[in-house]
């Protein structure tokens, strides 16, 4: 069977062409429509939805107001809490500055090598020590020296003991000779060195000095000897 194609070529494309742009108008058209949807059901949700679950809010919030606003002396509740609550943050911020006798007591060499303190002073910010005081000799002086440098801190941290320097970063200035105020020459001399926070935390309750050369000192209540302290020698002229 013979089949005669009696439609011409560009009649053809004519039709092809009108059924594309019919399928895109369509696309277009269900595009449209879906979109509209969407914007009518997120303009449904914000004023809608969202309205509702303010208003739901807002009523929640006046109710609570006035609920507050029945009991009597809230202003002074609420301040008694919020100093009740800073009472652990203070209490954990606080130094136990005290404890400078315990060091005293555990680093001051016994005689022949005895120091005595004329000025103690501390810095917490840059936490340092400064000792100004005098003694003997040169040797006595190295003694006292090296006590500070061989002293450790122990103490208990959950439950497990751990041991931390005393001291850092030690020197010594201002040394010459003077006379004390029993006419004897001595010799003066200044001391700093760096403490680690653990010494005066409040964090740590309990702490331990401990010496390489002579025995320990504890947050127990210790009698500090007054022969450590003394005036200051004075120049010899």
């Amino acid at each position: 069977m013979i089949e005669i194609n009696l439609i011409p070529d560009v009649k053809q494309e004519l039709l092809k062409a009108q059924r594309t742009r019919t399928a895109v108008i369509s696309a277009s058209i269900i595009t449209c429509i879906v979109a509209g949807g969407l914007v009518v059901a997120l303009a449904l949700y914000v004023f809608g939805v969202q309205t509702v679950r303010h208003a739901f809010a807002d009523n929640a919030i006046q109710e609570g107001s006035a609920e507050l606003a029945k009991v009597e002396d809230l202003s002074k509740m609420l301040t008694i809490q919020n100093q009740l609550n800073r009472v652990t943050e203070l209490n954990d911020k606080k130094k136990i500055d005290s404890r400078v006798f315990d060091v005293l007591s555990a680093v001051i060499p016994p005689a022949p090598n005895a120091v005595q303190v004329s000025l103690l002073s501390m810095n917490t910010e840059e936490s340092t020590i400064t000792l100004e005081g005098q003694t003997k000799a040169y040797d006595s002086m190295e003694v006292f020296k090296k006590t500070i440098d061989s002293s450790v801190i122990v103490y208990n941290e959950d439950g497990a003991e751990k041991t931390i320097d005393l001291a850092s970063d030690i020197s010594t200035t201002d040394i010459s000779y003077g006379e004390n105020s029993d006419g004897q020459k001595v010799l003066r001399f200044t001391i700093s060195f760096k403490y680690p926070e653990e010494l005066f935390s409040a964090k740590t309750p309990v702490v331990t000095i401990k010496l390489s050369i002579d025995g320990n000192v504890t947050d127990s209540n210790l009698g500090i000897p007054k022969s450590i302290f003394t005036q200051r020698a004075k120049d010899i002229e």
